[in-house]
C-alpha cells in the first residue's frame, strides 16, 4: 500500500486534506492524524471493521482500549452513561479542560463496539484542540477511535515523518499538521461515583485537576476538610499502570498502561543526575556506544556518550514533555548500545515524563 502524505499549511491544502481523510475514513480505513499531544492514528469508532484495522497496522494487542475522539461534547451522551452521582464533576471537567488533552474514562453506551473497549463496560474519551484534527473529526460527523499512530509499544509519533517511518505502507494517508504541542498522550482519569482517579499523567496535572475539585466545593458553598483534600489527591497519585491479570490475558483499564509502552528498540537505563555510569563491553573491553537524555543542562553521567539530547535548555518541564518523543527517537535511530535518561523533577508535567520514562526503560 502507498501511503499518502499531505500538508495544511494554507486553507485550500487544509480543506483538500480533510475532505480526503473523511473520505478514507468512509471507506472504512486507518489515517494518520495531528492531535495537540502526539499523532493518533484514527478510524470509524463506531464500526468494528474499521478498528479492526488500527489493530493491524499498529500491532495492537486486542486487549489494549482505545480512546474515542469526539466531533462535539453532545456526543458525550451517545457514547457514555454519566451517573447521576458523576454529572457535576463530568460537566465541570468537561467546561475547562475540553477540547484538550484530557480523555475521561466512564460507563460505555452499547453503541460503541466491544473491540474498542476490550470488552469493558467503560469507555474513554476526550475531544482534541488540535484545529487539522477538530476539522477531520467535525467533517466526517462520527466519533474516531485513535490510539497513537506508531507500532505497538515503540516510541509515540510527534510529527507526520515520524508516523510514515512507523506506519508507512500500512495505511493510505497521513495528513500533516506539524510538529505536536504537548508531546505527551492526554491525561486519563476514570470518573466513579463522583470521584477521579488517576489513569495515566499527561499535560493535565493533578494541581489542574485539583482546581476543579475546589471550585465544585466553592459552588456549593462547601469547605472540604483536610482529609477530603487528601483522599482526592491520594487517588490521582496512584498507580499510572492499573491492571488486573488473569491467568491467560491481562485486561486493561485504560490505554497507554502496559509497562513497554513508549519504549526505543535501543536499551533505556534512567539515572537520577550526576549518577556515573560506565559500560564496557567486547573481546577488548571497548566502551560502549552511549547516548544521554538529559533534562535541562548537558550530563556528567558518562564520559563515553557519543550523542545528547537535551530537553529543555531552560528547564522548562512544558518543553521537555513537548521534546521527549522526538529526542528519544532521534537516540533510538543513532546506532547506540544503550541510552542514557536521567531523571526530571517530578512535579507538575514531570510526572507524565517520568511515568513515559519508566516505561521507556522497562
Amino acid at each position: 500500500m502507498e501511503t499518502l502524505i499531505l500538508n495544511t499549511n494554507t486553507p485550500r491544502r487544509l480543506a483538500a486534506a480533510v475532505k480526503a481523510a473523511a473520505g478514507e475514513l468512509a471507506d472504512g480505513q486507518c489515517v494518520g492524524l495531528p492531535t495537540e499531544t502526539v499523532y493518533g492514528l484514527a478510524a470509524d469508532a463506531l464500526r468494528p471493521d474499521a478498528v479492526t484495522q488500527i489493530f493491524e497496522a499498529k500491532e495492537r494487542p486486542f486487549f489494549d482500549p482505545l480512546i474515542v475522539h469526539l466531533p462535539s461534547r453532545e456526543w458525550l451522551g451517545v457514547v457514555t452513561k454519566i451517573p447521576d452521582e458523576s454529572r457535576a464533576l463530568v460537566a465541570a471537567l468537561v467546561a475547562k479542560f475540553w477540547p484538550g488533552p484530557l480523555t475521561l474514562v466512564l460507563p460505555r453506551q452499547a453503541i460503541v463496539p466491544d473491540i474498542v473497549t476490550a470488552g469493558l463496560d467503560t469507555v474513554a474519551v476526550r475531544m482534541s484542540a488540535h484545529p487539522v484534527f477538530s476539522a477531520v473529526v467535525e467533517f466526517y460527523g462520527r466519533p474516531l477511535a485513535a490510539p497513537s499512530a506508531n507500532r505497538f509499544g515503540h516510541i509515540s509519533p510527534t510529527a507526520a515523518p515520524h508516523v510514515m517511518s512507523e506506519l508507512g505502507g500500512r495505511i493510505p494517508l497521513i495528513i500533516d499538521g506539524g510538529p505536536t504541542q504537548h508531546g505527551v498522550e492526554s491525561t486519563i482519569v476514570k470518573v466513579d461515583s463522583g470521584e477521579l482517579t488517576m489513569l495515566r499523567a499527561g499535560p493535565v496535572t493533578p494541581e489542574n485537576l485539583g482546581e476543579v475539585f475546589h471550585a465544585l466545593c466553592e459552588s456549593r458553598n462547601y469547605r472540604p476538610t483536610e482529609a477530603e483534600v487528601e483522599h482526592f489527591y491520594e487517588r490521582l497519585g496512584v498507580s499510572f499502570a492499573k491492571m488486573v491479570r488473569g491467568e491467560d490475558n491481562v485486561t486493561m483499564v485504560a490505554p497507554g498502561q502496559m509497562d513497554s509502552h513508549y519504549a526505543p528498540r535501543t536499551p533505556l537505563r534512567l539515572i537520577a543526575p550526576g549518577v556515573q555510569v560506565e559500560i564496557y563491553s567486547g573481546e577488548n573491553e571497548a566502551a560502549a556506544r552511549l547516548g544521554s537524555l538529559a533534562f535541562c543542562e548537558p550530563s556528567t553521567a558518562s564520559s563515553h556518550f557519543v550523542c545528547e539530547e537535551i530537553l529543555s535548555p531552560t528547564g522548562d518541564l512544558r518543553e521537555a514533555a513537548a521534546t521527549l518523543f522526538a529526542k528519544m527517537r532521534h537516540l533510538d535511530e543513532a546506532g547506540l548500545d544503550m541510552i542514557i535518561a536521567e531523571q526530571v523533577p517530578e512535579h507538575g508535567l514531570g510526572i507524565a515524563i517520568m511515568d513515559r520514562l519508566r516505561k521507556a526503560s522497562a
